[in-house]
């Protein structure tokens, strides 16, 4: 049954990446209402095959690599879909939907175990759940500095015609691309603080380069943060910083990880 609802999960999540792609070449394109509610359907079917994935587990949570990067992007397709009416992310969703499918792809036919015990220990779970959310923001924060990105390139090469395009306003995309920096920031500040009073083995061998990596990737964000306020910086800069911060947030979430369960 599980596999089922992923299957209908990705299958719903690629109709949907078609249909909004549609709009952008076809002006008279499949509708994006029909797009929408298609994800809508997606994102229930990834939640029920994710529940299982996660906690079927009888010894405990299967959080492997592949069911934690689904749950990402679960988290990260569900805040689109609800921002959708409120944040310029229309050209974003056809990339969202689409690594949403792959990574239910991966979570349902790549065989890897992680089995965790988090109902024991709810510091665990809150360091957890703060980091996921910090990453998920800090990624959904990458993905409108690619957008920030795109958009002052069009606006280099083609000029006034943008003015008339589909595309959101620059100084609209920058703006809500430091609000979630600040917050994905904020977050990734309390995981950590609460991952050193609750975890022990933050700084253990086998830990220590996740530590560091995840510090480091704070300190990009931070000092993006205090550059901009500080010294106004922009455009290449930021995209640069952003790029760079959840690169190193990525290796240390999911980088050994993927070299133990899958490679090894």
């Amino acid at each position: 049954m599980a596999t089922l609802f992923a299957l209908l999960a990705v299958v719903a999540y690629f109709v949907a990446a078609a249909s909004m792609t549609g709009r952008f070449f076809h002006n008279q394109g499949p509708n994006r209402m029909f797009a929408l509610s298609i994800a809508a359907i997606a994102v229930l079917c990834h939640s029920i095959f994710l529940g299982d994935a996660i906690l079927a587990a009888q010894a405990g949570q299967n959080m492997s690599i592949t069911n934690v990067l689904s749950l990402v992007a679960w988290l990260i397709t569900l805040s689109m879909l609800v921002s959708n009416s409120l944040l310029p992310n229309v050209i974003l969703l056809p990339v969202v939907f689409g690594f949403a499918g792959f990574s239910v792809l991966a979570s349902a036919f790549i065989p890897v175990e992680h089995i965790m015990h988090i109902e024991l220990r709810p510091g665990l779970v809150v360091h957890i759940t703060l980091s996921l959310f910090a990453y998920g923001t800090l990624v959904i924060g990458f993905l409108y500095a690619l957008q920030m990105s795109y958009i002052t390139h069009q606006l280099k090469h083609k000029g006034a015609s943008i003015l008339h395009s589909s595309l959101p306003p620059l100084m609209l995309v920058e703006g809500i691309l430091f609000k979630l920096i600040l917050i994905g920031t904020i977050l990734l500040v309390i995981a950590q603080i609460t991952g050193f009073v609750f975890l022990e083995n933050m700084l253990s061998q086998g830990y220590v380069h996740k530590t560091l990596l995840s510090i480091a990737g704070l300190v990009v964000f931070i000092v993006l943060l205090a550059g901009q306020k500080l010294w106004g910086w922009r455009g290449k800069q930021v995209i640069a910083l952003t790029i760079l911060g959840v690169m190193l947030l990525s290796l240390a979430y999911f980088g050994s990880r993927f070299v133990k369960e899958i490679l090894l």
